[in-house]
């Protein structure tokens, strides 16, 4: 086991261990067991959102684990059909209950627009959502603010209508999904990006299918996965891999000591892209609802 001691310092001085655990549902057999194995195995960030029903049971293995909650780093998210400045309350006080707390520690939009239609209502929506998410930073319920999803045009707008900078933009990102442009503009605007799916959701071009990966596994004697999170470390990304196995969980952490060459880097940067783009909202409309009756 190995434990997560380095850290991305943030644009209002705080730091993020570089690496945090995912609980998206699908992942979660058992939705307790995996994350106790977590906590065990040293992971203090945890990423989840209204979406995906596993607020409740972080927020109860947080309180089961003997830690106290200020050594952990909790993030959570507003659904698209809870945008909007007279939404966020109400949608955020449901994710707290939900988790048990009386805070959270980065609170997020998970998609920048509700719809795929050609229309200006997102830059308002969005605009007024994230006023509504800085009075609860204002009010000391929300630690810092981050937003998911949002390409350099939706990042634009946040930035030149808010009065709290967001410290983090969550992307899909991993080899065969790189989203360059998107990473560059966070960079630009001292935003930490964060990747979501960073094992590839195992499409071919990005997990055990692609030969590049594979070689570089047998090279270093690691698995694909971890190769997949070792090139996101040296791009300055955050990951947040997603694990069931008490085995995948700890192995997830041992990626600090070993390193991919700067050819390396580049070539699994810019591998054939099998981008998320597809499902973005830009391009398509979201078909998932949030449950307000948890």
């Amino acid at each position: 086991m190995a434990e997560i001691k380095e850290f991305y310092t943030l644009n209002d001085g705080s730091t993020l261990p570089k690496i945090g655990f995912g609980t998206y549902r699908e992942e979660m057999d058992n939705n307790l067991i995996p994350i106790k194995a977590a906590i065990k195995a040293g992971y203090r960030f945890f990423d989840t959102a209204s979406l995906y029903e596993t607020e409740r049971y972080l927020g109860q293995a947080i309180a089961e684990s003997g830690i106290p909650r200020e050594e952990f780093i909790v993030e959570t998210k507003l659904w698209i059909d809870e945008m909007g400045y007279e939404n966020v309350r109400p949608a955020f006080e449901r994710s707290l209950k939900r988790l048990g707390m009386d805070y959270v520690d980065i609170y997020m939009i998970h998609w920048p627009r509700q719809t795929g239609e050609e229309d200006e209502d997102w830059k308002k929506l969005g605009a007024e959502t994230y006023r509504a998410m800085e009075e609860l930073v204002k009010e000391g319920k929300v630690r810092r603010l981050g937003l998911s999803n949002f390409l350099p045009h939706h990042l634009k707008n946040i930035l030149e209508h808010c009065t709290i900078k967001p410290v983090v933009d969550q992307l899909e990102l991993h080899p065969g999904c790189s989203q360059e442009g998107a990473v560059a503009f966070c960079r630009e605007n001292d935003i930490q990006p964060m990747a979501w799916s960073p094992l590839g959701r195992g499409r071919e071009n990005a997990t055990v299918g692609n030969s590049v990966l594979k070689k570089l596994a047998e090279k270093y004697g690691r698995s694909i996965q971890q190769v997949n999170l070792r090139f996101l470390l040296q791009k300055g990304i955050l990951p947040i891999p997603k694990a069931s196995s008490e085995e995948h969980i700890i192995a997830n952490t041992e990626v600090f000591d070993f390193s991919l060459t700067e050819d390396e880097v580049s070539m699994l940067s810019y591998m054939p892209q099998t981008t998320a783009l597809g499902e973005h909202p830009d391009f398509n409309i979201p078909k998932k609802s949030s449950n307000f009756d948890q």
